[in-house]
């Protein structure tokens, strides 16, 4: 008897490590999503959210799983708040034990939540907020970003509308994401004079005296006159045009936005400017898979931050393969700095110095046809590649 016991307990010890190992793939992956489910933007938010839970089944080809571990999504409310975002965040890697976390949604929310990342010592992948100082001044080294930042989106403008001889004044809410936005544009444009600066509060909803002082700036200037638009969630900037600027010779242009919010752009034929993603302008795999799914599930085509949310997924996914399903923070930064991946937009890299993922943007203009619609009448001009646009590297790398 005691032989067997010994013979019994040998093989239990022999077979202790593959126990362990079964038990490791066994395990799960938290990830916490800290995003504005609520609050002033909440439709930016749910889409982040749908392209999420989207890109991780694409990615992990159905199975929510990688190297036999399973993909769990904690879900945070932010609501827009700084503060409450910040606090969920470091519950989410404390008690939650979530092992990476994506978000938030509003820029404010984001710049609170970098330091609770450092804290423990956490990835933190920023997705959608944009404002440059997220990987700029106010980064560490555990941050991440697949969504695009500012600077990107003002640059790629620049490169749509900066022409010899032109004004251009700008228009946008006094925050992060509106300030950021028109530096990095003044920033990039070379060839058009800035010729006036206009902020409003972010709830702005009569744009009347905003409106008469961007045009007693422009009326008599020479040349082509713009007005070039900065906007995030609430309130209707172009209503601006009600003001008949066209009588004074001042045009519209601004980036891209969510689908219901670019019916607008339907009012100014021929406009142009530079967006970050519209459904029909990449013909790539993960695109392809994405809008026929999208319009299976939700009978609409997937908006701008369903790619966004779809792209942070491949980044995840991405990485955890390369790990092979290790969390290990330091494995995680090692495996992400310079990593590319795909997305609904092609291929993203994750620049070194930063971790600002580098990014095509797209050229647009609205059909010189386009009427009052559903849909804003949109086609690409063309895609203006990472390589084009010089991204300013704004951040002091400890």
């Amino acid at each position: 008897m005691h032989r067997r016991t010994l013979v019994a307990l040998a093989a239990l010890a022999i077979g202790l490590p593959a126990a362990t190992a079964v038990l490791a793939q066994t395990g799960e992956i938290r990830i916490a999503h800290v995003y504005s489910k609520t609050g002033p933007l909440e439709a930016y938010g749910k889409q982040t959210q749908t392209g999420l839970m989207m890109g991780l089944e694409y990615a992990t080809g159905g199975t929510m799983t990688v190297h036999g571990k399973k993909l769990v999504v904690i879900e945070k409310d932010d609501q827009g708040k700084p503060d409450l975002g910040k606090s969920l965040l470091a519950t989410a890697y404390s008690d939650d034990k979530a092992d990476i976390a994506v978000g938030p949604t509003a820029s404010g929310v984001a710049l609170a939540m970098l330091p609770v990342a450092e804290e423990y010592k956490k990835i933190l992948l920023v997705e959608p907020a944009v404002a440059d100082s997220i990987t700029g001044d106010k980064w560490n080294k555990y941050i991440f970003r697949t969504g695009r930042n500012s600077s990107q989106d003002a640059i790629s403008n620049a490169v749509a509308i900066d022409k010899e001889g032109a004004t251009i004044a700008t228009l946008a809410q006094d925050n992060a994401f509106g300030r950021d936005g028109v530096k990095a544009f003044k920033e990039a444009v070379r060839k058009a004079r800035i010729g006036h600066e206009e902020y409003l509060p972010a709830a702005t909803t009569d744009f009347t005296a905003g409106a008469q002082r961007l045009i007693d700036k422009l009326k008599d200037q020479p040349g082509r006159k713009i007005i070039w638009i900065v906007w995030a969630g609430a309130g209707n900037p172009f209503k601006i045009a009600d003001m008949d600027l066209k009588r004074h010779g001042i045009e519209i242009a601004t980036g891209g936005n969510i689908l219901p919010a670019m019916v607008a752009y339907n009012q100014f034929p021929g406009m142009e400017g530079a967006t970050y993603y519209y459904y029909g302008f990449s013909r790539n795999q993960a695109n392809l898979w994405l809008v026929t799914n999208h319009y299976l599930k939700h009978k609409t085509p997937p908006d701008f931050f369903t790619a966004g949310g779809f792209s942070s997924a491949m980044a995840l996914v991405t990485a955890l393969k390369a790990t092979q399903g290790d969390t290990h923070t330091a494995r995680l930064i090692k495996t992400m700095e310079g990593m590319s991946f795909d997305t609904p937009k092609g291929t993203m890299t994750f620049r070194r110095e930063d971790h600002q993922a580098l990014q095509s943007m797209y050229h647009f203009r609205v059909a010189p046809g386009a009427r009052a619609g559903t849909m804003a009448d949109l086609y690409l001009v063309r895609e203006i590649k990472p390589a084009e646009m010089n991204l300013p590297l704004r951040n002091r790398r400890p």
